[in-house]
């Protein structure tokens, strides 16, 4: 199996280290984000990797070439002409994934100790179009699952803003559990034959669009360790736990 590590984004809330550097190049205890979620993704079994690239594409780079991939292999999706967004970054990468059966990804700047292959299993026994991995956690934006954890729609805590076609046809909101997504995913590889949109564009409108007539779930990881390390203080913080 293999994944794809978005590292392409301009991190601008880690300012002033990105002013330089690439958000995926920030270190905890010694080592880059970059360099932990590829260990990590070894650790379930994950040893080709695909980084998409954008800000300071070169440094990603040269820091691949330097360390060998850290042991994996790496190939490198260069969006260096225009970010692409997710959406647009996973269309832009998708020949590396149309031989496989599925396939992984995850953002580069989070950290967990997630069972990613327990949740693989589980993608694969649910014969899921595509598994978010979620869980309970506070979060402005929400995505919406029915009780078999079954993707519904989405909703902004903060504007009380939802979208989603099952919110239009049904009042019951009261009945949808939401929970934040990890930025991690697991897909069916034939998710390129349902994407019809086109240049920079995000996951989560794709996701609600396809939710009207495939199968997305929700894979609840609460309890499980998960740090989104977007500001330095959360760098900080986070070497504390990843060691």
């Amino acid at each position: 199996m293999r994944a794809l590590l978005f590292a392409a984004g301009l991190g601008t809330r880690l300012k002033p280290w990105t002013d330089h550097h690439p958000k995926a190049l920030a270190m905890v205890n010694g080592k880059s984000l970059l360099q932990r979620n590829i260990e990590y993704l070894q650790q379930q079994g994950i040893r080709e990797v695909i980084v998409n690239v954008h800000h300071f594409a070169n440094q990603i780079i040269e820091a691949v070439e330097k360390n060998n991939g850290w042991g994996s292999q790496v190939f490198i999706s260069d969006e260096s002409e225009a970010v692409l967004e997710t959406g647009g970054g996973l269309w832009k990468a998708r020949s590396y994934f149309q031989e496989q059966p599925a396939f992984v990804t995850m953002n580069a700047d989070i950290l967990t100790n997630l069972n990613l292959s327990d949740m693989i299993a589980t993608h694969q026994h649910n014969k899921s179009l595509i598994t978010l991995a979620v869980m309970q956690r506070d979060s402005s934006r929400q995505l919406l699952f029915d009780s078999s954890l079954q993707l519904k729609g989405w909703r902004n805590q903060l504007t009380g803003e939802e979208k989603g076609f099952f919110l239009q046809e049904n009042n019951n909101r009261e009945a949808l559990i939401p929970l934040a997504f990890s930025g991690i995913a697991v897909y069916d590889s034939k998710i390129f034959s349902l994407i019809h949109e086109t240049g920079k564009f995000s996951l989560t409108p794709l996701f609600l669009r396809l939710a009207e007539t495939e199968k997305i779930m929700g894979y609840d990881h609460t309890g499980d360790l998960l740090m989104d390390l977007g500001t330095e203080e959360k760098l900080k913080k986070a070497s504390g736990l990843f060691l």
